[in-house]
């Protein structure tokens, strides 16, 4: 390669870098809910879209809607008395609660905008209390807006990883480290959503030590084989449940 072409591929490759950070510090805002500031490219009314359109498609993934419509009644209800009775009450996000039929699969997850899902799997080993620390869970990940802040920190590891190509030989380096703190923040995550599961639990005048017991179920199924927590979004169990008892002292005073 001539040299001069080898610097044309330099600037271009820092002018993408400077981009990516330029946008990064553009998106920054704080989260009203958690008071964190977080890169987020999205609007709550884009989330609540992504997450409609997203939730056929996850339910089908998982069997489908379970069938007993008194079930499905009993999750409803735990989940909007958790919205109506917390800080999820003040959110723009448009919350529904759907039980799958899925009966083998231990999971819950939440999409963006406030599609909150359960498997029937763990939902049949949970009291309402503890459906109430599941729920709360999820609820928290949509207030923390953790999907819209992945989605932006993936764009902008994207494009760090392609300024780093055309400049040079580094971008499978920038993107093993992109790969990493996305990891990291996942964990981080988690605990956050833990963290609001217990304050929108105590709100609702659930008992937050159930979500220990929540924990204590997940690591059962999860059994010896369960990945170690540096190759996995999801904290251990045992430090979730240290975090969790930290936030039921911080938020209710025992």
């Amino acid at each position: 390669m001539r040299r001069g072409s080898w610097k044309i591929r330099i600037l271009i490759g820092l002018a993408i870098v400077v981009f990516a950070f330029i946008q990064r510090c553009s998106n920054q805002e704080e989260n009203p809910y958690t008071g964190r500031v977080q890169n987020i490219n999205i609007t709550a009314e884009q989330e609540i879209a992504i997450g409609l359109q997203s939730a056929p498609e996850m339910a089908q993934q998982h069997g489908g809607l379970y069938p007993d419509e008194r079930m499905q009644s009993l999750v409803d209800a735990v989940g909007h008395r958790l919205v109506q009775n917390s800080i999820a009450r003040e959110t723009p996000y448009e919350f529904q609660f759907h039980l799958l039929a899925d009966d083998r699969t231990i999971n819950a997850f939440a999409l963006p905008g406030g599609q909150c899902f359960i498997t029937y799997a763990l939902f049949s080993q949970l009291n309402e209390s503890q459906l109430a620390g599941v729920l709360g869970h999820e609820i928290g990940h949509v207030i923390g807006r953790h999907s819209a802040e992945r989605i932006a920190e993936s764009s902008f590891w994207q494009t760090l990883t392609m300024g780093a190509s055309v400049g040079g030989d580094m971008g499978g380096l920038v993107s093993g480290i992109g790969q990493n703190t996305l990891l990291k923040n996942g964990r981080g995550d988690e605990l956050e959503s833990d963290e609001l599961g217990v304050l929108l639990m105590i709100q609702s005048g659930y008992d937050p030590n159930e979500m220990i017991k929540v924990m204590q179920i997940l690591k059962r199924a999860a059994g010896p084989n369960r990945v170690p927590e540096f190759q996995s979004t999801h904290p251990d169990p045992e430090n979730r449940i240290e975090k969790i008892r930290e936030a039921i002292k911080k938020y209710s005073g025992r």
